[in-house]
């Protein structure tokens, strides 16, 4: 099986998580996704986070009417901090029999140079890389337009001169005006 993993800290889970989900699951060639949440994610400040379990139940309440998208608390059973390569591993070593598809948008992409082991994810992992609504993409590179992460062009170059599998941009895919960042601030959080 072909299974995507969209990770997160999910802090909180929105409509614009799960809208993406629903897409991706329904748009791509994958069978089921999986919404890995975070226990916590090394280039975020520590204490922003809500419980992990109360983060993972509230992506399980969020996607239960979503066929073959799949809440995971994989991650919590692993060293931390979780570092992707790591986890990827780790899901290989335990599902062999399935592929595995990093689920990213390009605002990580653009700094994904500075993820640990980047070098692993690309020649052993496929990425989709979905929209998001600060920049513009046009045929699934990015252009120079104004809100554009310029970093996102300088890693495509620096990518296609190393092996990779596959990165493949999801440029039918909705963005979303929403953000966990934003929803906490209108909490007081």
């Amino acid at each position: 099986m072909k299974i995507g993993i969209y990770g997160g800290s999910f802090n909180p889970v929105h409509f614009g998580h799960v809208g993406l989900a629903k897409w991706v699951i329904e748009n791509t060639d994958l069978d089921e996704l999986w919404m890995l949440v975070s226990p916590n994610n090394p280039l975020k400040p520590a204490g922003i986070l809500a419980p992990e379990e109360e983060r993972l139940e509230g992506v399980r309440e969020a996607i239960k009417d979503i066929p073959h998208v799949k809440a995971s608390d994989f991650e919590f059973h692993l060293p931390r901090p979780s570092y992707t390569a790591n986890t990827l591993r780790e899901l290989q070593k335990n599902y062999p029999e399935h592929e595995f598809t990093l689920v990213i948008g390009e605002d990580n992409i653009a700094i994904f140079d500075q993820w640990r082991e980047y070098e692993y994810i690309l020649e052993n992992f496929r990425i989709f890389v979905y929209p998001r609504t600060s920049s513009r993409q046009t045929g699934g590179v990015a252009s120079a337009e104004k809100g554009t992460d310029i970093r996102w062009n300088k890693n495509i170059a620096v990518f296609q001169a190393k092996p990779v599998k596959e990165i493949r941009y999801l440029s039918e895919a909705p963005t979303f005006d929403i953000s966990s960042t934003a929803i906490r601030r209108s909490q007081g959080r």
